[in-house]
């Protein structure tokens, strides 16, 4: 059972009283309070319940039950402003949609804003928005979030996910808006690098304010912590993992307890800004231009342009964004120059590239920008009789992948996991994903020409274990090449042993140059393949976001491949 409260019934009010008495079910309640006595013998008569009271008196509802609906329906503002704040604290749990009124300012908006769950005028669709028991899925806890915030006692430091991606960084810069509007001081912060040209350029073009914070700084200065577009600290981020959070907003599903004193997660929306855009609806803030500009890009990037698990919501935050972005600048973050390294890179992947059926994987060798992987798996697929690419390589003692696929029957993230799960880390979608591996050993050999002969095996073993995900399908392990893998993407215990002997084990050496491992009808399938120390480079593999992480993931996590 659905119970509605009315208070105030002007011209605006009496519509939607009518449609709502239409539309309630009879085991749905409907109260109206209005001072118009003569109103309320005509609703009494069409057989609608009302009561004569002053709604701006807080006397008048003290004896009322919570409704799960309080709509604020006078014409004249002031009335309505006046009974959204008695009606506030006397239902705080209640979801409200207040009525602005005939003549309200953006000063009366940004009031309403502190109370409402939503805001109407005589643009919106009053009638729609009271009809549904929930405005929407944000609305619900704007007013929890705006509580937390209000209850902050000092700064509050907005954390992303490492290496943010155009999603996060939005998210991040709406949220400190947020908090600023609410006399909060906040601080967009992240860890690692944004090396991405398109994000690099994003940050620039629209002056958003980002910290990049050492990993070894101290967070004494921050008095509460909240993060975005990922929701587990010390997990794709440089946070302690038993940090006190107060809030988290992300729009993946988590893998594991998510902490936090307000939580809002929802995986039935495409990006984060989506979440962030339905805020600032709620709050009754002014988008501002730089703001409108990243959140719409944010979910541009995500949802691929709105092309890939995009939900209604996020098309009703991009029309809410659209006439305050910025469309020149959108134009210069959407085409930034390209580095010579990262065509370098382009050139190398499809120059080494091995193909079997329509899969093709290549090796870069020696990465000096990550974030080229992904530009690179999108040229491979775009070559003729190529539905699924693979393309990684390495820096300092890690391997790092990106794959594509526009193969209706692979789904990559799964693909991914169950290639690489068990030797470091691994997640995405189903045509976009990525891991990180760490290759430990490489960084124990000081010879130029052994380090080399390692790399071959380490290529040949990702290779080879990507190519049997890929044909034995999700679900299956990958097991012919646990052994190699095993000592490679781990670091031994037998420190003394020589190298030599410890790579004798798994075949890695013999007199005319290196092998790929053991037979593979020689080892067990079951293999034992223990975890590498490679982290999720984006909150989707440990806890929920489910990228590669680079934006050339070309939706979520540009940076985080």
């Amino acid at each position: 059972m659905v119970f509605r409260l009315v208070l105030g019934c002007g011209t605006v009010g009496r519509h939607v009283v009518e449609r709502l008495a239409e539309r309630d079910g009879r085991d749905d309640r409907l109260l109206v309070i209005t001072d118009d006595e003569n109103l309320v013998e005509t609703l009494r008569d069409e057989s609608i319940p009302a009561r004569h009271g002053d709604p701006t008196d807080p006397a008048v509802v003290a004896n009322v039950d919570p409704p799960d609906l309080l709509f604020v329906g006078s014409d004249r503002t002031d009335i309505n402003r006046t009974a959204l704040e008695h009606a506030r604290d006397r239902f705080p749990d209640a979801e409200i949609v207040a009525y602005l009124g005939g003549n309200s300012t953006l000063t009366d908006r940004t009031d309403f804003g502190m109370d409402a769950d939503r805001i109407v005028d005589t643009t919106s669709p009053i009638v729609e928005t009271v009809l549904d028991t929930t405005a929407a899925p944000a609305a619900g806890t704007a007013i929890e979030l705006r509580r937390h915030l209000e209850a902050m006692d000092g700064r509050l430091a907005v954390v992303t996910h490492d290496n943010p991606d155009p999603d996060a960084i939005a998210s991040a810069a709406a949220l400190v808006d947020i908090a600023e509007s609410l006399g909060v001081e906040a601080e967009a912060c992240y860890y690692g690098d944004i090396s991405h040209q398109e994000n690099r350029a994003m940050v620039n073009l629209l002056d958003i304010e980002l910290r990049n914070v050492p990993s070894d700084d101290s967070l004494e200065e921050f008095a509460g912590f909240a993060l975005v577009d990922h929701s587990r600290p010390g997990v794709n981020d440089g946070l302690p993992k038993d940090l006190h959070v107060d809030i988290v907003i992300d729009h993946h599903p988590p893998r594991g307890p998510v902490p936090g004193e307000f939580v809002d997660l929802r995986d039935g929306v495409g990006a984060t800004s989506t979440m962030l855009t339905e805020y600032l609806e709620q709050f009754g803030l002014e988008f501002d231009s730089s703001t409108a500009t990243a959140l719409l890009y944010g979910i541009r990037v995500d949802t691929n342009d709105f092309s890939r698990e995009v939900s209604p919501a996020d098309f009703e935050a991009a029309s809410m964004l659209h006439p305050h972005v910025d469309a020149s600048v959108l134009r210069q973050i959407e085409q930034p120059t390209v580095e010579g390294d990262t065509l370098e890179t382009i050139a190398r992947a499809i120059k080494n590239r091995t193909q079997r059926g329509s899969v093709a994987v290549a090796s870069v060798g020696q990465l000096s920008d990550r974030d080229a992987l992904p530009q690179a798996a999108d040229q491979l697929l775009a070559m003729d009789g190529i539905e699924t690419t693979l393309v990684f390589g390495f820096r300092e003692e890690m391997a790092f992948l990106s794959a594509r696929s526009r193969d209706n029957d692979v789904d990559l993230g799964e693909a991914l996991r169950d290639a690489f799960d068990r030797i470091g880390s691994a997640g995405g979608h189903a045509d976009m994903a990525g891991a990180q591996l760490e290759v430990g050993v490489l960084g124990r050999i000081d010879d130029e020409d052994e380090a080399e002969s390692i790399l071959s095996v380490a290529e040949e073993v990702i290779s080879n274990r990507f190519f049997e995900a890929i044909r034995t399908r999700p679900g299956v392990p990958s097991g012919a090449y646990d052994q190699t893998s095993e000592w490679l993407f781990t670091v031994p215990e037998d420190g003394d042993r020589d190298r030599s002997e410890r790579a004798a084990d798994v075949g890695v050496e013999r007199e005319d140059g290196p092998d790929y491992g053991p037979d593979p009808e020689g080892v067990d399938e079951t293999g034992t393949g223990p975890l590498g120390a490679g982290r999720y480079e984006d909150e989707e593999r440990e806890g929920g976001n489910e990228d590669d992480g680079d934006d050339g993931d070309d939706g979520d996590d540009r940076e985080n491949e």
